[in-house]
Formats: C-alpha cells, structure tokens, sequence
C-alpha cells in the first residue's frame, strides 16, 4: 500500500466502475487543481450548495438533490419554501439560500483573500459549513487542500503504521474536531503519495476518499 503502482490501480478500478467523480469528474477536478479558475458568483453559490447538500448522503443521491435545488434556485430565484417543499431540511436550505442572496459579495470576498489559511477560515464561517466541510468547498473551488474526513483519518492511521513515522492509533481518530497527530499523520501520507505520483494533494484526496467509500482499500483500523 501507498505506493505509486498501489494508487493508480485504485485510481483504474474506480474509474472502470464509473464511479470517478464528487461534484466534477476526476479529470475536471484534476484540471481545476493544476488550473485554477476564478468561478463566478453562480458557480460559487453552486459549490457552497453542493457541499452543504452532500453532507449524510451518498454521492448520487447528493447529485440528484443539488440538481432539482439548482434547477429551482436558477429559474424562480432562492425561494426557501419553494426549496424546502423539495428538500426538508430546514438548516440546509436556509443556508444555501443565505449563501445564493448574498452570492455576489461572498464570492468577492473569497476571491480577495491571498492566504489560503484565511481562506479556508472564511469557508468555515460560511452557513453550515465548518472546518472540514470548508476544506472539501475549497478544493471543489481548486484549492489543492484536501477532506480530512473519517476515510482519510483511517488511511493516515494506516500510512503511519506501515511507515512508523508518526505515533499515532485508530483510537486518537475523532470525526467531530481532528486530532493534529492524525493530520500529521494524514499530511505525510499525502505528501509521499504526491511526490510518488507528481499529483497534487487535492487529487490524490478525492481518489483514496472515494476507494475508501466504495470498499477498494482493506485495513485493519
């Protein structure tokens, strides 16, 4: 395991399954990651939407419900009982409608920030969304940052293990607030993984996130 030939094997079995995307394909994402493009306010109102959505859902079903939101918010306008007669979750559609209202402003803000640590903060105070959901936003926008969800805690808990480079266990992983050893640990792993495949971290992040969910990796954590 995390090796060069490991990786792009999970990165075949996947796309032979069709199943190579999150909100864009892996070569768009790919693409966005080694060209960034300034999106906008629509299309950054469309992203914020995506993850908000995303979040408890498997990926087709996110898919389905942030296109018939869209479709709604693009023709009648960010309407909240006209979303929530489709949608009914309340905080959710509240949210996506807060973010589409003031699209304009949000997006120029975020596009007036140069560090990427204050950008990833403006992300998180954004309406439900926090830190990590901020960090599948950002690199969804072509920030080369990746989701340090439970999949990805778990492989970092993994890579350390095989690796001893980092003392770290199954039991310091905790979904709700990231543990810094486990993101050491997560940031290694990447880092080798990028300097074996010349891929960015991104990238590299929305593969393993995706082989981990369709069972393709086999640990003991």
């Amino acid at each position: 395991m995390f090796d060069k030939a490991w990786f792009f094997d999970l990165e075949k079995q996947i796309r032979k399954m069709g199943a190579d995307s999150d909100a864009q394909s892996f070569d768009e994402i790919r693409e966005n990651l080694s060209h960034p493009k300034k999106l906008s306010p629509d299309a950054f109102a469309d992203m914020c939407a995506y993850v908000i959505l995303a979040g408890g859902f498997s990926q087709k079903t996110a898919k389905r419900i942030h296109k018939q939101i869209m479709d709604s918010v693009r023709e009648k306008g960010a309407d909240f009982d006209t979303l929530f007669s489709m949608f009914h979750n309340k905080n959710k559609i509240n949210a996506i409608c807060q973010i589409w209202n003031n699209k304009n402003a949000l997006c120029a803000e975020y596009y007036g920030i140069d560090a990427l640590d204050e950008k990833l903060k403006f992300l998180s105070h954004l309406p439900h969304i926090g830190k990590i959901t901020a960090n599948h936003l950002a690199r969804n926008l072509g920030e080369n940052v990746v989701k340090y969800d439970i999949w990805i805690q778990r492989l970092g808990v993994a890579y350390a293990m095989q690796s001893s480079k980092c003392k770290v266990q199954s039991s310091d992983i905790d979904n709700g607030k990231l543990n810094p050893k486990i993101k050491s640990a997560c940031d290694e792993m990447f880092a080798h993984l990028s300097q074996e495949t010349d891929l960015p971290i991104g990238y590299i992040d929305v593969v393993l996130w995706k082989a981990s969910q369709l069972g393709l990796i086999q640990t003991s954590i």
